[in-house]
């Protein structure tokens, strides 16, 4: 008897669709609704501080020229990640990041601990001519980086839309925001997104 109403489920589209919706809303209720409560989820690691307003605009170009198609940053907990990227990612530094840039693929190396690694003319040069610095390197240049400027005109707003989301800017920060980053080049913003990262957490 009890085979046949299985049977019944399984040859039914509309049932199996419906029950498998259930058995995937439960599971994920299951995963996700205990992170919600969670300190180490939800609170940020000690040394953690927003990104400046140059930081922000950093990271706007790490995203808009697909740099986290081919870098991570989340260092797992394993010896042969800790050991050549330093101490493993923990959820409390992400906890201001919209989207998180975690990222899947490592052409490169993964980035999550690379702020204050390298100077600022290191990253310059690489970022013009990678293999100027790293011979076997396969990424392109951006050498554009270093000519476009930015006007910093939607800064203030962009920041305001991450204080809406628990991210802790000040109201002089927004403010200050255009007039700080008026007049860099991209080239200045992204290497101090990429000066910034994993300098919470050692």
């Amino acid at each position: 008897m009890s085979k046949n109403k299985h049977e019944k489920v399984e040859k039914h589209v509309g049932w199996l669709a419906v029950f498998a919706i259930i058995a995937i809303s439960i599971g994920g209720l299951v995963e996700i609704t205990p992170l919600l409560f969670q300190k180490q989820v939800q609170e940020p690691v000690r040394d953690l501080k927003p990104y400046t307003a140059l930081q922000l605009e950093g990271r706007d170009i790490y995203i808009r020229e697909g740099c986290v198609g081919c870098h991570s940053q989340m260092i797992r907990p394993f010896r042969a990640e800790t050991e050549r990227y330093g101490h493993y990612s923990v959820a409390g530094e992400s906890v201001w990041e919209h989207p998180f840039l975690w990222g899947s693929k490592r052409t490169g190396p993964d980035l999550a601990r690379v702020g204050e690694r390298y100077s600022d003319e290191w990253h310059y040069v690489h970022l013009m001519n990678p293999r100027a610095v790293v011979p076997e390197s396969n990424m392109p240049g951006y050498p554009w980086l270093a000519e476009n400027t930015l006007d910093g005109k939607l800064t203030a707003r962009k920041m305001r839309a991450f204080q809406t989301l628990g991210v802790p800017y000040s109201d002089e920060d927004i403010e200050g925001a255009q007039a700080a980053v008026q007049g860099k080049t991209e080239m200045e913003a992204l290497i101090a997104y990429l000066q910034s990262l994993g300098t919470a957490l050692r």
